[in-house]
């Protein structure tokens, strides 16, 4: 997997390099030390995952992940970095196309692990912070009902309920006695009907419009 780094701080991308470089599977490709640095590196890396600092100078990582996701039609999952999981900035990331987000200050495991995660998309990057996020979020703005829930089966919507709360799909299908395939077949149609990025984006949707309410 080919990872972009973007960070203004020197120190903080060569530890990320260090830690990333040192699993068989990862390569960090390239680096960059502002926003628009960053989608210029992208664009002509085209790495599979971006670990993006959600603070920069020039174009933050916000208005970096979106220029991202609507220049490159096979966009790579993008990580945003924070120093604060509560962060405004975090939950604006992931409403405009994040794939999650990660703390400056987790430990190395987890940072791989997160990286993988992501490349994968199996399963939701930290859904309890996500539901968190999504219900300071919703106390407030006041959720609009969409038109999407209404298209929904009754499988897709239990299968979205389970996407929540970050499970995979082979751990969506032992509850329900189907196989991964079948689950893997409902989350597209999900992500379709909301017209979701990814499951991230279906989950912060469905927060969002008050389907599932945080608790």
């Amino acid at each position: 997997m080919r990872v972009v780094l973007a960070d203004d701080e020197r120190m903080v991308r060569t530890a990320l390099r260090v830690i990333l470089d040192a699993e068989r599977d990862l390569e960090v490709v390239g680096e960059a030390s502002t926003g628009a640095e960053a989608v210029s590196v992208v664009r002509e890396l085209r790495p599979d995952v971006v670990l993006m600092d959600v603070r920069m100078p020039d174009v933050d990582g916000i208005q970096a992940t979106r220029q991202i996701l609507a220049s490159l039609p096979e966009a790579p999952r993008i990580v945003v970095v924070t120093t604060f999981e509560n962060d405004a900035y975090v939950y604006d990331a992931l409403r405009v196309g994040a794939a999650g987000f990660l703390l400056k200050r987790a430990a190395a495991e987890d940072l791989v692990g997160a990286v993988r995660l992501v490349a994968r998309s199996d399963s939701l990057l930290y859904p309890a912070a996500v539901r968190g996020l999504a219900a300071e979020h919703a106390r407030r703005n006041p959720p609009v009902a969409p038109a999407w829930a209404a298209r929904l089966t009754e499988r897709e919507a239990e299968v979205l309920r389970l996407m929540a709360k970050g499970l995979t799909n082979a751990e969506i299908a032992a509850p329900l006695g189907v196989g991964p395939a079948t689950v893997k077949t409902h989350v597209a149609s999900v992500l379709a009907k909301t017209g979701a990025r990814d499951r991230t984006q279906a989950v912060i949707a469905a927060y969002e419009s008050g389907f599932i309410t945080p608790r």
